[in-house]
């Protein structure tokens, strides 16, 4: 009877050891898993869907499975004109949308909007993180920045072609942000549509034309709504756009899970400036098959169409040093980093 009571209590007290031992490690294993979501607007099949989405994996796999990011496209979780905001309220952990859709309310930022003559996605999302790094805008201080990329050269596609400023008179041309201001230098109208909508909007002939990087008539369908892309690279604006974080959940990051994000976001500005070029690239050949025409401006008709836009380099300039900004710092950081890149 004696035995069976030593056993017991040896068992027990073993027992008790295990419980003690092993509940507090599987409680902290489950206290490790980080979940967190990540809204886009890019709609699934969008390279710059898909690019993003591999991001997440990638913190994911880096992290050893600490991390676990639901990836929500499309704007499902929240639209692209409030995925800023959404972010900074905690609806949204990560969130990528442009900063033209809230115009205004980024003054530092949108001087990258504006027609300095981009040349390429590379070039564009390189001088993005330059710029952010330089300036730092304390109108991104409520967020954590991952990082910013922009767009190849945004130019015209149109329903009909356009060879000269007198073709683009009158003609509703979709255009946010900034490149709204493009349009009306053109002397067309600008037209307030979303990426999402630009399609029907095209399709339906409330917009004639639309200002983008030709990568949109594939990844976004464009092509099949134009006939015709004008190739006027010397007022050829970008849209800059940023993939941040809500900073209260970034800061309840551990060091080493930062860590990653840091890391893994620096190799994403790189990833991100080749696919822009690459599937820029696709955009053409894919317009080039359908029979759509690719119109290149003279020289000198090129030149005409980016003296139209010069105005607004100087109104830019003007209107941010009456908010106590370095505008002309600003322009002529991006116009410097631009010839010597």
């Amino acid at each position: 009877m004696k035995k069976h009571f030593v056993l017991k209590s040896f068992l027990f007290v073993l027992l008790m050891s295990f419980c003690l031992v092993t509940l507090p490690n599987i409680a902290s294993a489950q206290q490790k898993e980080i979940k967190l979501n990540f809204s886009n607007f890019f709609p699934a099949p969008h390279e710059n869907s898909k690019i993003m989405e591999a991001f997440c994996k990638e913190i994911e796999k880096r992290t050893n499975g600490k991390v676990k990011i639901a990836y929500f496209p499309g704007g499902t979780l929240t639209p692209a004109a409030q995925t800023y905001d959404n972010v900074v309220k905690g609806i949204a952990d990560i969130g990528e949308s442009c900063f033209a859709y809230t115009r205004g309310k980024f003054p530092m930022m949108e001087c990258l909007d504006l027609p300095l003559g981009y040349k390429n996605g590379t070039q564009a999302t390189n001088l993005a993180n330059a710029f952010y790094a330089k300036f730092n805008p304390k109108e991104l201080a409520d967020v954590k920045v991952l990082f910013v990329h922009a767009h190849g050269p945004g130019i015209l596609h149109s329903k009909k072609p356009v060879k000269t400023l007198d073709d683009l008179k009158g003609m509703k041309v979709r255009a946010t942000g900034l490149s709204a201001k493009v349009v009306s230098a053109f002397g067309a109208a600008p037209v307030g549509t979303t990426m999402p909508e630009t399609y029907d909007a095209l399709r339906t002939g409330v917009a004639e034309g639309a200002m983008a990087p030709i990568e949109s008539l594939q990844g976004w369908k464009w092509g099949e709504v134009v006939k015709s892309t004008t190739q006027n690279f010397g007022s050829a604006y970008t849209t800059a756009m940023f993939i941040i974080m809500n900073k209260a959940k970034w800061n309840s990051l551990p060091p080493d899970v930062q860590k990653v994000f840091e890391e893994v976001s620096k190799e994403f500005i790189a990833k991100q400036g080749q696919l822009w070029d690459r599937i820029d690239k696709d955009g053409f050949d894919f317009t080039k098959a359908r029979g759509n025409q690719v119109i290149s401006l003279s020289k000198e008709e090129d030149a005409k169409w980016a003296a139209k836009v010069k105005p607004l380099l100087d109104e830019y300039a003007k209107n941010t040093k009456a908010k106590g900004l370095p505008g002309d710092e600003a322009i002529k950081f991006c116009l410097d980093y631009l010839k010597s890149h």
